[in-house]
């Protein structure tokens, strides 16, 4: 009996804690480089240059250039994570989410939709842009459908994760996370 009181009160604890949450599926915030400490109009730092340069001037994975739309994301450079995400595969479910976070936070609510549902259509299970787009949906008003997309989350074996906990926290209190 101890056990299971103990369980419910871990579990209540776990439900109504607030959520940290990062953009990009961590659940910690990226830590800052000299990208979005030194460099400007959506540079991003090259170490082997030693310098800021143009994205689309150097040889950065893609892999480097999501951490690099993260971090200026992240910072609120929304327009120069976009500027990034020109240069990336426009197929890759997470570069649509990208642009769909960034449309949000723009307030672009409409055009994000659409970013997600193409992340969402190129990869269903795709939970990150699923709870961004609920989120959305909670701020404007559409509960219903961003219960439908908390749904699916966990659905895609996504409970307990800080996409699910976010989302379920965004419908229960009406606020939204900006990372």
């Amino acid at each position: 009996m101890r056990l299971v009181l103990a369980s419910a009160i871990a579990l209540q604890a776990f439900a109504f804690a607030p959520v940290a949450i990062a953009a990009g599926g961590d659940s910690s915030p990226p830590k800052p480089t000299n990208t979005t400490k030194k460099c400007f109009f959506g540079r991003v730092y090259d170490k082997d240059a030693g310098r800021c340069v143009k994205p689309d001037k150097t040889n950065f994975t893609e892999e480097e250039l999501y951490d690099a739309v993260r971090e200026l994301a992240y910072d609120g450079q929304f327009e120069n994570a976009q500027d990034i995400l020109r240069i990336m595969d426009q197929d890759d479910d997470r570069v649509l989410t990208y642009w769909g976070f960034t449309y949000r936070k723009m307030g672009e609510l409409d055009l994000a939709n659409a970013f997600y549902s193409n992340a969402i259509e190129a990869n269903p299970d795709n939970i990150l842009a699923r709870s961004y787009m609920g989120q959305g949906f909670v701020t404007e008003g559409k509960t219903d459908l961003a219960i439908a997309q908390w749904r699916e989350i966990k659905a895609r074996g996504g409970e307990g994760t800080w996409a699910e906990a976010s989302l379920r926290e965004a419908i229960r209190t009406g606020l939204t996370y900006n990372y």
